[in-house]
């Protein structure tokens, strides 16, 4: 049985419980619902990758309560300084070299030699990561290649049975997965879209960040070609719909489901996964999206848009 925790401190106290025993608890942060285990503990790891049935080349990111903390696990360059000193705590992961001494299980890494980080700014996580007291590896608490979680309910839905428990923080606030950034030399490089902006990180690093090609070697979370997906087959860019599809609108227009009839990114991306929820539990077969600005946040959510559109290996 999955049990349901509330976000006090029994409620934490149970979860970093259940952690040091190599368990699994569902975590709200401010972007998505994680999936937790101690990132020190190989079998913690293996079973995330078991009850998400992620596979195994597909990297996980550590969550840790601040800065200093990253510090242990990684080198920081100072490129790297600057971003996490703007934006953490916050919605970005940075991908930085190991450290040798960094103690985390090489099953996180998928056998790279760098580590994707973060600093989680919402207050039950961090909560959780202070009494804890260490690194928890925590990828989208959803199974693998499905829509991310954004409420308990929708972890309850995927993964009920498969974990320990949930810490129930309510809805997550941005919706959408973290930004992880990269390093090339001197070039800060957006692995995935997510929560941050370019634009936003461009005005810290003084330069527009360039972008991963997609037909790469998988580097980070996030970038598999066909991800975050609901039940239902999708097909984005739509000026309207097909018979037999639900039709899921961007600013004012007629539509079954609008991201935000006035064309507000930030509230379009909070509302992504949660209509693709609400579809699902309606058994809704075909879904066709409008076309949403391929600016701001907007870039995240069409990133998310094309992997849930992308064909499907079953």
């Amino acid at each position: 049985m999955t049990e349901i925790l509330e976000p006090n401190a029994q409620g934490l106290r149970s979860a970093a419980a259940i952690l040091g025993r190599g368990g699994l608890v569902a975590l709200p942060t401010e972007t998505v619902y994680g999936l937790a285990g101690d990132a020190t503990n190989d079998s913690a790891v293996a079973a995330i990758y078991q009850a998400k049935g992620r596979p195994s080349f597909n990297p996980l990111i550590v969550h840790v309560a601040d800065a200093s903390v990253a510090e242990g696990l990684v080198t920081v360059s100072p490129m790297a300084q600057r971003l996490a000193d703007a934006f953490w705590p916050g919605p970005l992961t940075l991908v930085l070299p190991l450290r040798p001494d960094a103690g985390v299980s090489p099953l996180v890494t998928a056998g790279l030699s760098t580590l994707a980080v973060r600093v989680p700014e919402h207050p039950v996580a961090q909560g959780l990561l202070q009494v804890f007291g260490g690194g928890l590896a925590a990828p989208s608490a959803n199974p693998s290649g499905r829509v991310s979680a954004v409420t308990a309910d929708h972890v309850m839905t995927g993964l009920a049975g498969r974990i320990d428990a949930v810490l129930d923080g309510g809805p997550c606030r941005v919706g959408v997965e973290s930004t992880i950034v990269g390093f090339d030399g001197d070039r800060a490089v957006i692995l995935r879209e997510g929560g941050v902006p370019a634009e936003a990180l461009a005005e810290v690093l003084g330069h527009d960040p360039d972008r991963r090609k997609e037909a790469g070697a998988i580097t980070a979370p996030g970038q598999l070609a066909s991800h975050y997906a609901p039940g239902g087959a999708v097909r984005i860019n739509a000026t309207k719909a097909q018979p037999g599809e639900v039709f899921v609108g961007f600013g004012p227009m007629e539509c079954d489901l609008n991201l935000s009839e006035t064309g507000d990114l930030a509230e379009a991306a909070a509302n992504l996964f949660r209509h693709f929820h609400q579809l699902d539990a309606e058994g809704a077969a075909r879904i066709a999206v409008a076309p949403v600005p391929e600016q701001g946040l907007g870039r995240a959510i069409n990133d998310r848009l094309r992997r849930a559109a992308a064909p499907r290996d079953s």
